[in-house]
C-alpha cells in the first residue's frame, strides 16, 4: 500500500508499485487532466508537481510517491475556485489550440516561474522544453510574461 496526497487529499494505491504515476492518477484516481504524450518523459504532457516541483509522471513509478504530495492540473486553482495566475494568463492570451499538451505546459510553467519570476524570452526558450504539436509557442511566451506580472501583483 502506497500512501500519498493528491490535490490535498490523502490517497492509497494498492496496485503494482511499478505502475507509473500517470496511470495511477488517470486510471485509479480518475484525474484525467494529466495527459499521456510520449511515455518517455520527453514531451511534458504528463507534468505534475511532486512536493511543489515539476515532474514527468509517465516515467515516475508510483512507489516513489510514498509520503509525498502530488498536484495535478485539477488541483492547481485555489480552493475558492480562483484560477492560478498561469491559468489566468493562458486564458487571456488564448494559448491552447487543440489543448492536449496544455495541462503539462501549465504545470511546467508554474514551477518555472517559481525559479524565474522575471523571465526573459531567452530564459523561457532555454527552460520550457514541453512540446506543443500545434506550435503555440509564441502565445505561450506571451502568457508566461503575463503570468509573471500577475504573480508579482499577488505578492
Amino acid at each position: 500500500m502506497i500512501n500519498f496526497h493528491v490535490n490535498g487529499r490523502a490517497v492509497q494505491f494498492d496496485g503494482d508499485p511499478d505502475t507509473r504515476l500517470l496511470w495511477a492518477l488517470r486510471d485509479t484516481l480518475q484525474l484525467t487532466g494529466t495527459k499521456y504524450g510520449c511515455g518517455i518523459g520527453s514531451c511534458g504532457s504528463c507534468t505534475v508537481h511532486v512536493n511543489g516541483k515539476a515532474k514527468r509522471s509517465c516515467i515516475t513509478p508510483v512507489s516513489s510517491m510514498a509520503g509525498k504530495s502530488v498536484t495535478t492540473i485539477e488541483g492547481l486553482a485555489g480552493t475558492d475556485g480562483k484560477l492560478h495566475p498561469v491559468q489566468q494568463a493562458w486564458l487571456e492570451h488564448d494559448v491552447p489550440q487543440c489543448g492536449y499538451c496544455q495541462p503539462g505546459l501549465i504545470m511546467t510553467t508554474v514551477d518555472f516561474l517559481q525559479k524565474h519570476p522575471e523571465p526573459t524570452n531567452e530564459i523561457i526558450n532555454t527552460n520550457i522544453d514541453n512540446l506543443c504539436r500545434c506550435g503555440t509557442y509564441v502565445r505561450v511566451r506571451k502568457a508566461i510574461h503575463r503570468a509573471a506580472e500577475l504573480s508579482a501583483r499577488e505578492k
